[in-house]
Formats: structure tokens, sequence, C-alpha cells
């Protein structure tokens, strides 16, 4: 059995990260599936108004108030919060692995300049930041990604200098300076591929995070126009709480239940690739 195989079985053999793999791929199917499932899209209007789950066996989570059906919503919806969580993550992770590299490699004054960059936009609230962003440039998913990826690369930053400075001093790094090897080099063959680990849990944790801003974004009417999200159906459904609380209830439980199954993964990761806890 290789080292990867043996990670992905510790992995699937633990409880949370079982658990929340099973909920994050359901959600992927739903993604996936929406536009087969539904080819005419969210939009359109399929029945009357505040159709309540259950009074209609075609819609089993009713319609909204302009007649529309929630479960396509939510499906459709799906695919957003994928989307903007997996590429404001990955953007984040980039940048952030990038600063962290240079900061943690080489010290001195460049650590403290980005250093003092990463606390400057550390002190930023994030969901603030966010929204003045897109208030700024204007409401879309590259807008929305670029917000969230700008306020969430700190802490990756952060993360990635303490491992380069772990690193750093380790006898194949040495090795590799002996043997003439270029810094660039040195960081993203030989150091990087060792931080891997702390990076890919971090990772998780940005997306859903980075879920949760989104969905926060569209309740405000922050979202892009053209696209259904989970949080323009909670925004949509928040004037009609009293008569018609299910059209938040429903996408507000797909946002919990994915940002759930994120964190379930992120310390089931965490136990298997951190070896200080691999004894549990």
């Amino acid at each position: 059995m290789t080292r990867r195989q043996g990670k992905l079985r510790r992995f699937l053999r633990h409880p949370s990260g079982l658990a929340g793999a099973v909920i994050l791929f359901t959600v992927l199917v739903m993604a996936l599936l929406a536009g087969v499932i539904y080819p005419d899209g969210p939009w359109r209007m399929v029945a009357r108004p505040m159709l309540w789950p259950g009074q209609n066996p075609s819609y089993i989570f009713g319609t909204d108030g302009m007649g529309r059906d929630i479960l396509a919503g939510v499906m459709h919806g799906s695919r957003v919060s994928i989307l903007v969580g997996m590429s404001a993550a990955l953007a984040a992770v980039f940048v952030g692995s990038l600063v962290g590299a240079l900061a943690g490699f080489y010290g001195g004054r460049v650590d403290d300049v980005l250093m003092r960059i990463t606390d400057a936009v550390q002190t930023i609230p994030s969901f603030l930041a966010a929204i003045v962003i897109v208030g700024i440039i204007g409401p879309s998913l590259t807008t929305i990604v670029v917000s969230i990826s700008v306020v969430s690369w700190p802490m990756v930053a952060r993360l990635v200098r303490a491992e380069f400075m772990r690193l750093r001093g380790q006898d194949f790094v040495l090795a590799c300076r002996i043997m003439g090897m270029a810094d660039t080099r040195i960081m993203f063959t030989q150091i990087l591929p060792n931080c891997l680990s702390p990076i890919v849990v971090a990772a998780s944790v940005l997306v859903a995070t980075a879920i949760i801003v989104e969905a926060g974004l569209s309740f405000l009417g922050l979202g892009d126009p053209n696209m259904m999200s989970w949080g323009a159906i909670i925004g949509a459904g928040r004037s009609a709480m009293r008569t018609a609380w299910y059209i938040t209830v429903v996408p507000s439980a797909a946002v919990v239940v994915t940002v759930l199954a994120l964190n379930l993964i992120g310390d089931a990761l965490n136990d298997v690739l951190n070896p200080r806890l691999r004894v549990r």
C-alpha cells in the first residue's frame, strides 16, 4: 500500500471525513445534474406563488413568491456556491502561498515588509471588506471571487510562512543549496510540497468561508443578478418570513449542510495529515 493510499484509507475510515465527503458529493451531484433535471433554469414560473412543500408532489420544496420552483433554485444555486467557494479558495491559496513562501524563505526585510502588508489586510473585517469591494466594482461572480480571495489570503500566508521557517534549515534544503539549485526551485519544488498538508486543510476552511460570504453578499443584494444562488433565494424570501418561512429555510439549510460537510472534511484531513494526531 502506497503512502497516498494509506492516507486515503485513513480518511475514509474517519467518521467525520466520511460523513462530510458523502454530503459534499451529494451537493456536487446536485450541481452537475441541475441543468439536466431543470434545463429551463431556475427563473421559470412553474406554478402559483407561495405553494407550500407537500401541496404539489411535482414541487417538493414548494414555490417562491413569483411561482418559481425552489428545488430548481437550490440545485442551480449549488453551482454558484461551489464555483465561488472553490475559485476563491484557490486564488487565496495561490496568493497566500506565494507571500508566505517568500517571507518564510528569505526572512529579514522581505519578511518584515510582507508580514506588515499581511497584518494590514488581516485587520480589516473580511465581510465588510468584501461588501466595499463588490459595492465599488459592481456585483458579478468575478468580483465576488476577487473580493473573497483578497480578504482570505493572509491566513494561508501566515501558515505557509511558519512552515517555510521550520523547513528552510533542514538538511534536504541545505543539500539543494550546495548543489547550486536556484531559490525559486528550492521553494516551489522542495519546500512547498512538504507544506501541502496544512494548506489542504486550510483550503477546506476557505471554501466553507467563501460559501458563507457569497450567501451573505447575495442576501444583501450584492450577488450576481444573472445567477441564482442560495443567498439570493434567502434574500427574496425574507419579506415573506411570517407567511412562507420555508422559502428561506430550504436554501439556508443547504448552506448550513454544505459548510458543515466542509468543516467535517477539514477536521478529518487535519487528523489524517497531521503527524502529531495520527495516534488517534
